[in-house]
């Protein structure tokens, strides 16, 4: 069995039971890949049409605004310990509706990853019951994640938002840039600057 794959089944394993059918069917339809770094894995305007497993390697969601900026959505990487949501590099809405993507997504290290099409995943939804509990599992967890992304952006401040993500996701600060990590707070690197600044002062 090959080592991305068996990665990809224990995290399954973790939520439902796999029979020995199902495990054959992801084995024999799902693709190991190792992907460069700086590779665009989906870019705005395109349909997303395949979902990436991260095996390990780093990923950044992002959107790119009227002026040309880009804002951070979601970190993807397979930290020990890190949420579900990290794991998954794909636009849930675009994959699930066909619809074109608003978002791009893009490696910032070499990736291992076992990426799946969407007939894949449809053959695998239709031919086991099992990997179709398993993935609306995984919708309600996006669900939840988006909503609680969403929530942290319109209802705290930039300060706020930066003491909730230290005492969430504090490893991220170590695997990608600052101006990753600044936008992702809808701040500037000048802004998440000063606000490091002031936090810093008041906890000494």
């Amino acid at each position: 069995m090959h080592e991305f794959l068996k990665a990809f089944l224990d995290l399954v394993n973790k939520d439902v039971v796999l029979d020995q059918k199902t495990k054959n069917l992801i084995g024999n339809n799902c693709k190991p890949v190792r992907i460069r770094k700086s590779e665009l894995l989906l870019n705005a305007g395109e349909i997303c049409k395949d979902i990436y497993f991260m095996v390990d390697g780093r990923a950044i969601s992002y959107f790119t605004d009227y002026d040309g900026k880009t804002k951070t959505w979601f970190f993807h990487h397979s930290q020990p310990g890190a949420p579900v949501k990290n794991l998954f590099a794909v636009d849930y809405r675009s994959f699930l509706s066909g619809v074109p993507s608003k978002m791009s997504i893009q490696t910032t290290s070499e990736v291992n990853a076992v990426k799946f099409s969407k007939e894949v995943v449809d053959l695998l939804i239709e031919n086991s019951e099992i990997f179709a509990v398993w993935m609306r599992k995984l919708h309600e967890r996006s669900l939840i994640v988006a909503y609680d992304r969403i929530t942290t952006l319109l209802t705290l401040t930039a300060t706020e938002r930066y003491l909730k993500f230290l005492n969430d996701e504090a490893y991220l600060l170590d695997m990608f840039s600052n101006y990753h990590i600044a936008t992702y707070l809808h701040v500037t690197p000048q802004s998440l600057s000063r606000i490091r600044k002031r936090v810093h002062l008041s906890v000494l």
